[in-house]
């Protein structure tokens, strides 16, 4: 696959950020599996940006953009030095930061994180995807197995209980009987549940 320099790319009032096309999931859904680009953003990395590099890309009108997300083929907590860094200065510039992740975080780098995040981001949307461990590892096939599915939620329960506005994501095509299953596992974590359609 051909790769590019999109470190950020714009979509719908919000500026993403494109860390990695690394994964710790393979999930059988991902758009990246089917084409090398995103809304005609060609977001497959030919490398990985450094921290200045993305900040280099910031406008000078940090308010150019309803939210800074990080965002793109790959799990941005995978670059976590580097996504600190950036948000720290979106931060001190008045930028309202977001994280779109797996929620796999604290298994990747082996201890919690998410103190570290709760300094510089303020939303974070954990993919959810599936009702129970099983289906989720079938779908998602992450690197941790099923672990990963209650690794996610426990993720996602220390962000809430930092003060980072955190709520689960979902695709609607799962049925409405896994989305109640999934409303329950959220309430279990002091989260919220957002159904979004699925986009092929």
């Amino acid at each position: 696959m051909q790769g590019y320099e999109n470190f950020t790319y714009e979509l719908d009032g919000n500026l993403y950020i494109n860390l990695t096309s690394k994964c710790t999931n393979d999930c059988t859904f991902c758009v990246r599996n089917e084409k090398a680009d995103y809304f005609g953003h060609k977001l497959w990395l030919a490398r990985e940006p450094k921290a200045e590099e993305v900040i280099a890309r910031l406008p000078e009108d940090i308010g150019a953009y309803r939210e800074y997300v990080f965002c793109g083929f790959g799990e941005p907590t995978i670059k976590l030095p580097v996504l600190l860094e950036v948000a720290r200065e979106i931060k001190r510039r008045g930028g309202t930061t977001r994280i779109n992740t797996n929620g796999q975080a604290n298994m990747i780098w082996k201890r919690d994180v998410t103190g570290e995040l709760a300094a510089v981001i303020d939303k974070i949307n954990v993919s959810l995807n599936e009702a129970t461990a099983q289906d989720y590892a079938a779908l998602c096939r992450p690197a941790f197995g099923e672990a990963a599915f209650a690794g996610l939620q426990e993720f996602a329960k220390l962000c809430a209980e930092k003060g980072i506005d955190t709520w689960f994501s979902v695709v609607d095509v799962i049925g409405e009987e896994k989305i109640e299953a999934c409303r329950a596992i959220a309430r279990a974590c002091g989260v919220t549940l957002r159904v979004r359609a699925y986009i092929g």
